[in-house]
């Protein structure tokens, strides 16, 4: 277990260094030992420095026992070796096991409906299975420690902690009911607040079905100005103090509320973190709360070559495209594909603009006729690339929506 709890909050822009992150995690790990598994994000959370903490970890604790890593893909495709060594470092690559959310979780038992119905205000009131990965109970592992980033995020609210476990190394049925449940609650009530309905179903599950468990969580709060990774907030320990810790600092750093609403705003994503339009819409997410009513969007998505990380869902996404919330659940009755993949349906209505504002995707392996016919408009990425660079005149230039949440402070509404 860990031996006390870390709290670190970095008092400027600076953010901690390695070795006060080093220092604080060693004193805290300082009696563990045995079969150690590190819970970890994909390279799409490259940002979180989870690679540097993990890679810390590994090397403290491999010479006391063993330590596995599972990646917390949800329905992200698993690493690829590259990946892994970017990330990661000189973890050795035999160490990380791909979570497959469709075969490797057992039940634990189920949220009821009643709860369900009470914490969503009555938007849903089915119960929700509890499955997890099966090495998190039964593998005899003597600490589990949970790694990840804690920032806004379009389902739960904000990012991380039992989320990384219940969607992270979850099965579909809390996949699917936990994305569904925030896109009928509504994303835009859910953004950047702690207490929001999908959270509470993560702390009941919590509750009732990990308590048992060497289960520890380490919480980062990042930005990237530049690029380059600055780790403002380190938080570590057992229950849901340490998240509401980071969940505070993050509210502060990765939070920018606006006096008026962006006419124009262009959104860049890193062509080696975001390769699918399941990901990559974090440029409509993080951006529409500030988005002017009739304002533009520009996606410069050079990496992306697909809608969906999984082919099911991808084959969805383009049969019915991003067509807005109304003939989504429209659909979502009339058709029994949709039904069975609630993860997707949510996603076709977070990932519209319901109309409020033009998105135009930006790309270089995905074809206009196939954007289009997603519901975006489209640009060659190269001459949109001409077009739009840091700085120019005339739009707002967001380097990576994954770090953050933009939104006009009327309609975030304190």
């Amino acid at each position: 277990m860990l031996d006390k709890k870390v709290s670190m909050t970095a008092p400027s822009g600076a953010g901690l260094s390695a070795d006060e992150i080093r220092g604080a995690l060693g004193g805290a790990l300082a009696g563990a030992k045995g079969r150690v598994l590190l819970v970890v994000p994909d390279h799409t959370r490259f940002h979180s420095n989870a690679g540097f903490i993990a890679n810390f970890i590994y090397h403290e604790l491999e010479p006391r026992g063993r330590v596995d890593l599972l990646e917390a893909l949800g329905t992200h495709v698993p690493m690829t070796r590259e990946q892994c060594a970017a990330m990661y470092g000189d973890v050795p690559f035999e160490r990380f096991i791909a979570h497959d959310w469709r075969a490797d979780t057992e039940r634990l038992g189920e949220v009821p409906g009643d709860f369900v119905r009470e914490a969503s205000e009555g938007v849903m009131d089915a119960p929700i299975a509890v499955e997890v990965n099966r090495l998190l109970t039964g593998s005899g592992y003597d600490l589990i420690l949970s790694v990840g980033q804690v920032v806004p995020h379009e389902v739960a609210g904000m990012a991380n902690h039992t989320k990384n476990i219940f969607v992270g190394c979850g099965g579909a049925d809390m996949i699917n009911s936990s994305h569904m449940l925030g896109a009928f609650y509504g994303m835009e009530r859910i953004m950047g607040r702690d207490r929001t309905p999908v959270r509470m179903v993560f702390d009941y599950a919590a509750e009732r079905f990990l308590a048992h468990l060497p289960l520890y969580y380490v919480l980062t709060v990042t930005t990237a100005p530049a690029g380059d990774i600055v780790t403002h907030g380190l938080y570590a320990g057992h229950g849901r103090g340490c998240f509401e810790e980071a969940v505070a600092e993050a509210q502060r750093r990765n939070i920018t509320l606006l006096d008026a609403p962006i006419r124009k705003a262009v959104v860049y994503l890193d062509e080696s973190e975001f390769h699918s339009t399941w990901l990559g819409n974090k440029a409509i997410y993080r951006t529409r709360m500030a988005m002017a009513d009739g304002g533009e969007l520009v996606v410069l998505a050079p990496g992306v070559r697909r809608f969906g990380e999984d082919a099911a869902v991808d084959a969805l996404i383009r049969k019915y495209g991003y067509c807005g919330r109304g003939n989504v659940l429209h659909l979502f009755r009339e058709h029994d594909d949709l039904r069975a993949n609630m993860s997707a349906a949510a996603h076709l209505i977070h990932g519209s603009s319901e109309g409020r504002f033009s998105v135009t995707y930006c790309t270089r392996h995905l074809s206009a006729a196939e954007v289009t016919a997603a519901g975006f408009a489209h640009m060659p990425y190269d001459e949109a690339a001409a077009l739009y660079q840091p700085g120019g005149e005339g739009y707002f230039y967001i380097p990576n929506p994954a770090l953050g949440l933009w939104a006009d402070r009327a309609r975030f509404g304190g």
